[in-house]
């Protein structure tokens, strides 16, 4: 009997589990799978699959597999597809509730541009840190189109713009216990895992790595998912945002009254004032200023606005999501 099935309370096989994220990609799951298990046999380890079914409108073909250090490899199937970092929350939080056997986790997507033959440095690192902190694979070089890549920095330049840091991680990542059980109560997760992850301060480190190719297929994140991937990511430090945004009103707001004053005193003490100027300078001011003062107020409403908002909290609403768990390989013992 699996240590997932009908999401009961029992341990599971190994303390090791590999949760991948998967939304019609089942040919290039079954060729990282045989990957997976070569590299983690190669280094003496094993490991439990989960596999999180973000609403698939196609199934995994039904074939026996014998792997030697992948245990089990069990498929949770959710109700409808909600995206690849809603289906993260959601299989994080079923970990961290119904698998307390599971002591360390590993993130990544199922696509291959995880490299399977990083987990082991990514270990290696996390047990240097003594097990207590997230190990995120940090991406020194990408794999994709010249054109992703663009955009991919006027990503990376407005979330720096806008909180202050950069990104250079991803989804994939290993992650302790402890640390997963604080973060399956962190609201954020709904939106972003990395953001999540930073915003709620949880210790984390990263190991450098290279974006591997896809497995098979060509890759789904278009310029509109990027978009909304962005947004997601920005939108989880939108409190920081808030408060960035109005020092920057308030700074324009002082600009303003410091330029109407100027141009009261060029009118009243200097010979250089032209006939109609000085009320034209002062008109344009006063509309900047009032378009300033409301940008400030605006951003206010919105962030205190936010803390008070009944949010998805991922430990407690995951069930409505989750559907029953099953074998991926049904012909498996």
């Amino acid at each position: 009997m699996s240590a997932f099935d009908d999401l009961g309370d029992r341990p599971t096989g190994n303390s090791l589990v590999i949760m991948i994220p998967v939304f019609n990609d089942w040919v290039a799951l079954d060729l990282l799978l045989p990957e997976l298990d070569r590299v983690l046999q190669t280094h003496r380890m094993s490991a439990d699959v989960l596999v999180i079914d973000d609403g698939s409108s196609t199934e995994p073909q039904s074939a026996d597999r014998s792997y030697n250090a992948l245990g089990r490899v069990d498929i949770l199937p959710l109700k409808r597809n909600l995206g690849h970092q809603r289906a993260i929350a959601i299989g994080l939080a079923v970990v961290a509730d119904r698998l307390p056997g599971c002591q360390t986790l590993v993130v990544m997507d199922g696509d291959g541009e995880d490299d399977p033959r990083d987990i082991p440095r990514m270990l290696d690192r996390y047990r240097a840190e003594g097990c207590r902190k997230i190990v995120f694979a940090d991406r020194t070089r990408r794999s994709e189109s010249l054109k992703f890549r663009f955009f991919y920095q006027l990503y990376r330049m407005a979330h720096r713009v806008l909180t202050g840091f950069d990104v250079r991680v991803g989804n994939f990542s290993v992650i302790p216990r402890s640390v997963l059980e604080r973060l399956v109560v962190v609201s954020e997760l709904w939106n972003h895992y990395a953001a999540a992850a930073f915003n709620s301060r949880q210790p984390h480190c990263s190991v450098s790595t290279v974006r591997a190719r896809r497995l098979h297929g060509k890759p789904t994140m278009n310029f509109v998912r990027l978009v909304v991937h962005g947004l997601s990511a920005i939108s989880v430090h939108s409190e920081l945002i808030g408060v960035r945004m109005l020092m920057v009103a308030f700074v324009l707001i002082l600009l303003v009254l410091l330029s109407t004053v100027a141009a009261v005193i060029v009118r009243l003490v200097t010979p250089l004032a032209i006939p109609g100027w000085a009320t034209t300078a002062v008109g344009i001011s006063l509309v900047l200023l009032a378009q300033a003062v409301m940008l400030a107020l605006l951003f206010c409403f919105v962030t205190l606005s936010g803390r008070q908002g009944l949010t998805f909290l991922p430990i407690r609403d995951y069930g409505y999501f989750a559907g029953p768990l099953r074998n991926l390989y049904p012909g498996e013992s």
